[in-house]
């Protein structure tokens, strides 16, 4: 298994030819609801060239909110997912590894003893992070989908456990390299994981439910930040929004109609929020088991898609905008980013 940051070249990385001249990096981000790998090279303009990706539902926050450790059911099967990811990993023998926990482990009292095990047993040394660098961590992987000529941008990180907001100056992002400026940034403690199990979609009454769940959301999101004087500038259409989560990036493989999910159609998309709205009605109106047979979504997160659209639709109902960009990108890119920044001047 992997045993720290940096791994020997394999002999698939010895061979020589242009792909494998650049180096690999690996970036392991563990959240609430997800576990995510993502290993690339730099593609040369400032981008990454993909080599591997890895995503399980892990669901490691599961009764947190209730009990503020980490059950062993959700202990279990992270570790699961975490083993697939060190065996990955090891395969393709990156130079560099970054490993970041979120916000399960950020309010588990357990959640230090957990990723010591893993440390121990997997060799993946993880840094619990705070929100405020998760979310600039998220602009920063975020940062080649802003526009350029907006006034202002807001990017939404909506999360297992928490949700984080950062509102951004695009030309300030863009010509800031690798530590983005953040205007103001705020995180609310809801997710998907929490808000299913706080306040459980019903089989009757759909409607009054997600009504009624929108509206006291929306109190708490008008809560988060120091960015009130920024409204204005969405409201008029100087401003945009990047939704980056996996609530998003469902909702527009859904509304695309998508055989399978795509991340090529998918990442950078425009979409209007009529069209965002309208998808969560229908996703609405469905059982769980339609939306478990929709590729883009599947029977792990056929009972959160509807409740993050309900914190999308919130955040939405704060801050109008006509149309979001969709993000299949965010916390781990930023990694990889930083990574190969490191590696390049020879930092430890």
């Amino acid at each position: 298994m992997v045993k720290d940051g940096r791994t020997p070249p394999s002999r698939s990385d010895r061979r020589t030819g242009p792909r494998s001249r650049a180096p690999l990096f690996a970036a392991l981000d563990l959240g609430t609801n997800n576990c995510r790998l993502l290993m690339a090279a730099s593609d040369g303009d400032g981008g990454l060239r993909v080599v591997d990706g890895f995503s399980r539902i892990v669901r490691l926050g599961e009764g947190l909110a209730h009990t503020g450790r980490l059950s062993e059911g959700a202990m279990s099967r992270a570790y699961q997912a975490l083993a697939a990811c060190a065996e990955r990993i090891e395969a393709r023998a990156p130079v560099r590894v970054g490993c970041v926990a979120t916000q399960a482990c950020r309010a588990a009292t357990n959640g230090e003893v957990f990723l010591n095990r893993v440390r121990k047993d997997l060799g993946l040394d993880f840094q619990i992070i705070s929100a405020e660098e998760e979310a600039r961590l998220s602009v920063l992987g975020c940062a080649s989908l802003l526009e350029r000529e907006s006034e202002h941008a807001m990017i939404v990180d909506i999360g297992g456990g928490s949700t984080e907001i950062s509102w951004v100056s695009p030309q300030a992002v863009l010509g800031a390299g690798l530590d983005p400026p953040i205007i103001s940034w705020g995180t609310c403690p809801i997710g998907v994981v929490t808000l299913a199990e706080d306040d459980p979609e019903p089989d009757t009454d759909k409607h009054v439910w997600y009504e009624t769940v929108v509206a006291c959301l929306a109190e708490g999101i008008a809560k988060v930040g120091d960015a009130h004087h920024l409204r204005d500038a969405f409201v008029q259409g100087r401003g945009h929004i990047i939704g980056t989560s996996g609530t998003v990036t469902s909702l527009a493989g859904v509304f695309l109609d998508l055989p399978r999910y795509n991340r090529a159609r998918v990442d950078g998309m425009w979409f209007d929020t009529g069209d965002c709205r309208t998808t969560i009605a229908k996703l609405l109106a469905q059982t769980r088991d339609e939306r478990a047979g929709n590729a883009c979504i599947g029977k792990d997160r056929a009972d959160l898609v509807v409740i993050g659209g309900a914190i999308l639709d919130a955040v939405l109902r704060v801050w109008p905008a006509t149309r979001i960009r969709v993000a299949d990108r965010g916390l781990r890119e930023g990694v990889l980013m930083r990574l190969i920044a490191e590696h390049a001047r020879g930092a430890p």
